[in-house]
């Protein structure tokens, strides 16, 4: 897109498709590396409570009203499905946010303070619809589980990054 200003003609500062395709790949990316890790967690609290796929199992029941007995399996793939769609997604809209910080570093201090104030808001509503169900609070509210989240994409995407200014 270009402006005319008089006699010259400005390019605006649109990103080039290929630049944007690649900030998406690298979001898409970025998604499912946080749903792994994340995956990879609850596998290995659940096997060693002698309960292998217990948490998608039981998300799964809960978002689709899925029966566990019949086939417990069953469940455990939709969350999965959803859960990876939704780490795909929002990976793709960090990277986003990540692109713009990148070409103005005016924007980084509002970008982490918006990812501060989502995780914020995440814990607060999952701490909110587990109240009264202590078996299910470590699968929302578990510190550890959002730190190698954030660690497994974070190192990612500074990988990808590496001269990402902020500024405030």
């Amino acid at each position: 897109m270009t402006t005319h200003t008089g006699t010259a003609t400005q390019a605006l500062s649109t990103p080039h498709p290929a630049e944007v395709s690649r900030t998406y790949e690298e979001g898409i990316v970025a998604g499912l590396i946080g749903a792994a890790v994340i995956a990879a967690w609850f596998f290995v609290l659940d096997a060693l409570h002698g309960r292998p796929l217990y948490t998608p199992t039981v998300l799964g029941t809960a978002i689709f009203g899925a029966s566990r007995e019949a086939n417990p399996i069953e469940p455990a793939l939709m969350f999965t499905w959803v859960h990876v769609l939704v780490f795909a997604l929002l990976g793709g809209i960090a990277a986003r946010l990540l692109a713009l910080a990148e070409r103005d570093p005016n924007y980084g201090f509002g970008i982490l303070l918006l990812f501060v104030v989502f995780e914020f808001g995440f814990l607060i509503v999952a701490m909110f619809l587990c109240r009264g169900r202590a078996g299910h609070a470590h699968v929302a509210v578990h510190p550890r589980r959002q730190s190698l989240r954030g660690s497994g994409d974070g190192a990612y995407f500074r990988r990808h990054h590496p001269n990402l200014l902020i500024r405030p």
